[in-house]
């Protein structure tokens, strides 16, 4: 009972001293999603060609509202595969917000958020190429306003302004925040940080795996617990990269709505997945760290 106890102290405790920098990050991004969505969107359907450039460099903004927007400009013909597929791998979701509130180094933030940011951009333009290179059939245009109505995303709408906006997805992420440390402090106490270091470490292509695996789950947990894990020194740079990689967050959930075809869904989901285990494991073979 009382190493119960300590376990929930702590845990309230660490997620308690983050709530003020999850807040002021929240209000700072939504006041920027906000004023920018609607232009940004305009801006990623007149890029053409270089769709994919402009996918990573948008993308690389947390929130679930750029890679919800991409998977419905996807549904509708509006964007290539490859703007989809690089929007998905430069967007943090909330590990952005989880590093500055955690007061990661600032080396290291911007580290992985290049790493991200390149990769996105390489992946889209590749998979563009590989398109075009196999003539693959256009679809049909469909109506990007009517699809927006019909699946009613969530992302991006007013309900009450920025301030609500900031506030809901504070207490949201608080919420995941303190169930998660709460197993990591629980696991840690129990198996031993030491323990569970060195099995990862001896597991390092699985260790890969799982967390491209987790990362897939279309829900702002996902890239909480990666980062966690990561900041915890508990996952290596190369297993945090192949996770982060394919947290599009509910854009995926958005893509399985809009889009139609299960079968094209899941291929893209299978693309995204195999390319964050790919990289993942070429930050393993390379040796490349962020700590």
């Amino acid at each position: 009972m009382e190493l119960l106890l300590d376990i929930l102290s702590d845990a309230a405790i660490d997620t308690l001293r983050l709530v003020p920098f999850l807040f002021v990050t929240y209000l700072i991004i939504e006041a920027i999603e906000h004023r920018a969505s609607d232009r940004t969107e305009e801006l990623i359907k007149k890029a053409g060609v270089a769709g994919p450039l402009v996918g990573a460099l948008v993308g690389i903004f947390p929130q679930c509202g750029f890679s919800a927007a991409a998977s419905t400009l996807y549904a509708g013909r509006v964007i290539t595969l490859g703007t989809l597929i690089s929007v998905y791998l430069a967007t943090s979701d909330e590990m952005l917000p989880v590093l500055l509130a955690e007061q990661a180094d600032l080396n290291i933030i911007g580290m992985i958020m290049l790493s991200k940011l390149v990769i996105g951009m390489f992946m889209g333009f590749l998979i563009d190429a590989i398109q075009r290179f196999v003539r693959r059939e256009r679809h049909e245009k469909m109506n990007i306003h009517h699809m927006c109505e019909h699946d009613h995303c969530g992302c991006g709408e007013e309900e009450g302004g920025i301030l609500r906006s900031a506030i809901s997805h504070t207490l949201q992420v608080t919420f995941f925040v303190f169930l998660i440390t709460l197993v990591i402090d629980g696991l840690i106490d129990i198996v031993g940080q030491n323990t569970l270091a060195a099995f990862l470490d001896t597991q390092p292509v699985l260790s890969v795996l799982v967390s491209a695996t987790i990362g897939l789950i279309p829900n702002c947990a996902a890239s909480v617990v990666i980062t966690e894990l990561f900041l915890e020194g508990t996952l290596s740079t190369a297993s945090m990269m192949s996770g982060l990689l394919v947290s599009a967050g509910v854009g995926i959930l958005v893509l399985f709505r809009a889009n139609h075809s299960a079968k094209q869904n899941i291929g893209i989901l299978a693309i995204l997945w195999g390319t964050g285990v790919v990289w993942g494991l070429i930050f393993m073979v390379a040796g490349i760290t962020f700590a």
